[in-house]
């Protein structure tokens, strides 16, 4: 029988699959770091098989602080680990699901990224998701590289949840307004993204939520909601001073995506209002 292999899936967007291939009634194996040991050729291989014919990524090394002094850490789950399942699905013909990031760029531009902009990241996290994606390409697998920014959910540790409960806690909260993007629900990039695999999408696509803006403006409409008497106040990246850089402007261009999907991808505030119906 076909069926999808869910590597990462005690995650934030691992979760969020397991529970939308659940309500589709569709086969899957979901893997977490006791069952699959992504640094490990021979745990990749004793997990994978002929079975399966989708394999979603959804692991990553996330701490972005963290990596600019671990990098080699965040080299081993954000590169070599996409190289070694990269060559697996080749090996079972397979097709992989690798998520990246808008860190992959700069972020001085005043206009979307479009997929084919050459990469230049700013920091660590940055160069490892880069050297995934190079890994990616050069792996002769088929693959859908889909670069995603701002993700949160209902669960784990993410800005939405942090912000939803700081609210409630305190009366103010300062939050950057000099750093721009799109924030994106797992609710519906996991949805966009077994959308696209069903159309035979295959490359690099940029898969986000509609619209742009900045924490700023996304702490102030999450606070509006769950916490309206809250006050989120503007300030400068400056005066939160963090190890590693952030973009400035890291705002997706999203046309291929939409055009292949043949409608827009839900605007950010909607998707935002969802999660927080379902918030933990």
């Amino acid at each position: 029988m076909s069926r999808v292999a869910i590597v990462g899936a005690a995650g934030m967007l691992g979760r969020t699959f397991h529970t939308l291939l659940t309500e589709r009634d569709r086969a899957f194996d979901a893997f977490d770091r006791s069952t699959l040991d992504v640094t490990s050729s021979d745990s990749i291989t004793n997990a994978l098989n002929e079975g399966h014919r989708l394999i979603l990524n959804c692991t990553a090394y996330t701490d972005v602080d963290g990596a600019e002094t671990n990098e080699a850490a965040a080299f081993a789950v954000n590169a070599d680990a996409v190289a070694k399942l990269a060559a697996r699905a080749k090996a079972i013909d397979a097709m992989l699901v690798h998520v990246s990031t808008d860190y992959v760029f700069y972020g001085t531009a005043s206009t979307p990224y479009a997929v084919d902009h050459p990469r230049a990241p700013l920091n660590a996290y940055g160069r490892s998701k880069a050297g995934g994606e190079i890994a990616l390409e050069a792996s002769g697998a088929r693959y859908l590289n889909a670069r995603t920014s701002w993700l949160y959910a209902p669960w784990s540790k993410n800005f939405v949840r942090t912000i939803a409960g700081a609210s409630k806690a305190r009366p103010t909260l300062r939050v950057v307004n000099d750093q721009r993007g799109r924030p994106t629900s797992t609710l519906t990039l996991a949805a966009n993204l077994l959308e696209l695999v069903d159309r035979d999408a295959t490359g690099t696509f940029h898969v986000t939520d509609g619209g742009e803006c900045t924490w700023f403006e996304l702490a102030r409409a999450v606070a509006a909601i769950v916490s309206p008497t809250c006050v989120v106040e503007p300030c400068s990246s400056a005066e939160f001073p963090r190890p590693a850089p952030r973009p400035a402007y890291s705002v997706l261009d999203v046309s291929r995506t939409e055009a292949l999907l043949g409608r827009p991808l839900v605007p950010w505030d909607v998707a935002l209002a969802d999660v927080l119906d379902e918030l933990e």
